[in-house]
């Protein structure tokens, strides 16, 4: 079982002094893929840099710039290009002047009929971001870390002086993450998890929910998560399903059932994996896909 951390305090447009470097200001969106809502974080004092400004929602950037009053923001940093994430991001370059530093995206996203967390922004950083950038300031250094998995252009930002990861979506204390082809893929997701574990950090701060403190098993439970999805996915094969969305209810029965299309493109994530590990087979011609029909490849 994942030892899951919900318990948080929050005000929307409260700022939280959360550690000595770090404050928190959380907007005023919750719901089924953003728990309690977006956690934007404030990383110094007097030069600060800002991650995940979060959505366009005007009282959320009005709360952003009480926060820093008085105060010089010189870098803006951006972990994805999901809705609740980066779309205020310019807005706020736009009037503090500092620059946005990101992963861009390689290939356009298509998005799917059915519209996914809270759907993609077109985003564009100042800054390019591979993975591996030290990014300093103030009393503060980051490490850019690609965690690709959840999305392709994900980055994860580790700071040096707390031994501490703001880890975006990549890993949340409350739920676990979804991974949507084709921009997400759970291969990478689990080699990222695994690069995170290695990395030995005491805190991981999420943009949704409260700080993971406990890191090594928790990161250990997410990853036996995965890999028992995978199990239930072929149990589900060998008793006759033969389509994902015949196996999601079963698979994903205590779940909300708002957060089903979501949980079929995950389970598309790994039949994917299961199919290149030739466990699985698809049917037909094309790509693995939510409509194709799958057996236990012989």
């Amino acid at each position: 079982m994942i030892p899951y951390v919900r318990e948080i305090d929050i005000d929307y447009g409260r700022c939280d002094e959360v550690s000595p470097l770090i404050r928190r200001v959380t907007a005023n969106n919750p719901g089924p893929f953003t728990f309690m809502g977006t956690g934007t974080y404030i990383i110094g004092r007097g030069e600060v840099a800002v991650i995940d400004p979060g959505p366009d929602i005007p009282e959320h950037l009005e709360a952003i710039k009480a926060a820093v009053a008085g105060e010089t923001v010189s870098h803006i940093l951006v972990t994805h290009h999901h809705l609740d994430h980066s779309p205020l991001a310019r807005p706020l370059s736009q009037i503090t002047g500092a620059r946005v530093w990101g992963r861009a995206v390689k290939a356009p996203v298509v998005e799917d009929e059915v519209k996914l967390e809270a759907g993609y922004d077109h985003f564009t950083p100042d800054i390019p971001l591979e993975g591996g950038e030290v990014i300093e300031g103030a009393g503060w250094t980051f490490e850019a870390v690609h965690t690709p998995g959840h999305t392709s252009n994900h980055i994860c930002y580790a700071l040096r002086q707390e031994n501490a990861l703001f880890s975006g979506d990549h890993i949340m204390g409350w739920s676990t993450t979804v991974v949507t082809p084709p921009d997400g893929n759970m291969g990478d997701y689990m080699r990222s998890l695994e690069k995170v574990r290695e990395r030995g950090f005491s805190t991981i701060w999420p943009t949704h929910g409260p700080p993971i403190r406990d890191v090594e098993p928790f990161i250990d439970a997410y990853a036996a998560h995965r890999r028992d999805r995978e199990h239930q996915i072929l149990e589900r094969l060998r008793a006759g399903d033969t389509r994902i969305k015949i196996m999601v209810p079963t698979i994903y029965a205590a779940v909300d059932a708002r957060l089903y299309p979501a949980a079929a493109h995950s389970v598309l994530a790994h039949v994917i994996e299961l199919v290149q590990a030739g466990q699985v087979a698809a049917d037909g011609a094309g790509a693995p896909g939510l409509d194709s029909d799958y057996h236990l490849a012989s």
